[in-house]
């Protein structure tokens, strides 16, 4: 078996996520059918916002937009930027479907697998924002390489982000909270913004909430809201 650094392509394409769902309704079959083709990121080649969307517009990327209620909620409050989101569970990609449709969102492109062989064919420092939330927290200290917060990925994310652009990250997890806190502290490239404690610890007016950390809420469990900015 060939070796690989921790940060080039091969070791990237581990995945950091799962991606089987439950059988589809025959309305939600009929909803892919129709719909994801035509709002679909294309399978090949060189992609920025002229590809996706027909103009030079600002671009947002969510990885693993769960059943779609950020990435909707934010390409609503923003329709003259364009939103990639990225998500291995079918049953996920049909909820996004749904809200594309529901709330007539033009300006969405989605992709049903890996998140970053759609990033790493993004042009460097071409994103205005990067979403990461709830991701998968890989709980086992020996599966910890497979958490999307480590150096090999976020070394393509601070490559695609603009300098001044934000990364948000997500989670009700302590340990994920804890590792992130590590790698990030870690990092020259990214700086935090909370001044206060309240800046992490209360989710922000323009940070749509998801069905997964509603589901943490009634479950008593704390969320963090961390944003970073590229420098």
């Amino acid at each position: 078996m060939t070796a690989h650094k921790p940060g080039d392509p091969t070791t990237l394409r581990r995945l950091y996520g799962r991606s089987k769902g439950h059988k589809l309704r025959e309305g939600q079959a009929a909803l892919v059918e129709d719909a994801l083709p035509r709002f679909s990121v294309p399978d090949h080649g060189p992609l920025d916002a002229v590809t996706l969307f027909g103009d030079d517009r600002p671009l947002e990327f969510e990885i693993g937009f769960g059943s779609g209620e950020h990435l909707a909620g934010q390409a609503g409050m923003r329709p003259d930027h364009g939103f990639i989101g990225c998500e291995p569970f079918l049953n996920g990609v049909v909820g996004a479907l749904n809200h594309i449709r529901d709330d007539d969102l033009a300006n969405v492109r989605l992709h049903m697998g890996d998140a970053l062989e759609v990033l790493e064919r993004l042009p460097d420092a071409s994103l205005d924002r990067l979403y990461l939330l709830h991701p998968d927290p890989w709980p086992k200290a020996r599966h910890a390489k497979r958490r999307m917060v480590n150096p090999g990925p976020m070394d393509m994310i601070a490559r695609k982000l603009k300098p001044g652009a934000e990364f948000r990250l997500g989670t009700d997890d302590p340990t994920y909270c804890r590792w992130s806190m590590m790698v990030m502290n870690a990092r020259r490239d990214f700086v935090w913004q909370a001044e206060r404690p309240a800046d992490f610890l209360v989710r922000p007016d323009d940070w749509p909430q998801t069905r997964y950390e509603a589901k943490a809420r009634r479950k008593g469990h704390e969320v963090w809201y961390f944003i970073y900015k590229r420098v």
